[in-house]
């Protein structure tokens, strides 16, 4: 496998990618993809870590090769990080609270919580699950929750229900069609595809939005 020359190379081909760190790291590679979605979803300053398309690329890995990822433990312990991750950034969100939305800085852009408090406002309590399906929404949306003095107990029940059903769609969407010869030969535009189809809910509320305004 060739070295991947940027952070787009890597994005676009995490098939690849992971399948040098799965023969790098060995049974080390669960605890790398339990870090990357317990930070994509718990930490407001990695919103670009990929989400969707690491699920479907760790699903095809584990069908490809299952003596070393194990479908199962891989399941359990990404829905563990997703929930977990989703917890963190509500406690941070309660902690900051209001005061949030008079930050603009790198690590914490207005526009974002912006754009996540209006899909918040529309969409209630199921933004938590919804969101899970979205980036940088995904990322925002438990941070919000937490601002918006959610009840933890509601806050609870949609984040298990969104982070298990984010994990088990698009894992198991990789394990069973991932290997496909024609997918696996396309594999850069079945992650553009993924990235495209979890952006158009944003775009969506973008155009509604601008059309309100009007």
């Amino acid at each position: 496998m060739d070295a991947p020359g940027s952070i787009l190379d890597i994005f676009l081909k995490l098939d690849e990618v992971l399948h040098g760190v799965l023969q790098a790291w060995g049974p080390w590679t669960y605890v790398l993809l339990f870090a990357i979605i317990l930070c994509e979803t718990g930490l407001v300053v990695t919103p670009f870590l990929p989400g969707d398309s690491l699920l479907f690329a760790a699903g095809a890995m584990a069908s490809l090769y299952p003596d070393d990822l194990h479908i199962t433990l891989l399941l359990g312990l990404l829905a563990v990080a997703a929930i977990l991750g989703d917890t963190i950034n509500y406690t941070m969100g309660r902690w900051v609270g209001p005061k949030a939305f008079t930050i603009d800085r790198w690590f914490l852009k207005r526009e974002h919580l912006d754009r996540t408090q209006v899909f918040y406002e529309r969409h209630g309590g199921k933004t938590i699950v919804l969101a899970r399906f979205v980036p940088l929404v995904r990322t925002f949306a438990p941070f919000v929750a937490g601002v918006g003095n959610m009840p933890p107990t509601t806050f609870l029940w949609y984040n298990v229900v969104g982070g298990v059903a984010w994990v088990l769609i698009c894992t198991l969407a990789g394990y069973y069609f991932g290997n496909i010869p024609v997918v696996k030969r396309n594999f850069e535009l079945i992650v553009v595809g993924i990235v495209v189809m979890s952006v158009l809910p944003i775009a969506w509320e973008w155009w509604s939005a601008q059309r309100s305004k009007r």
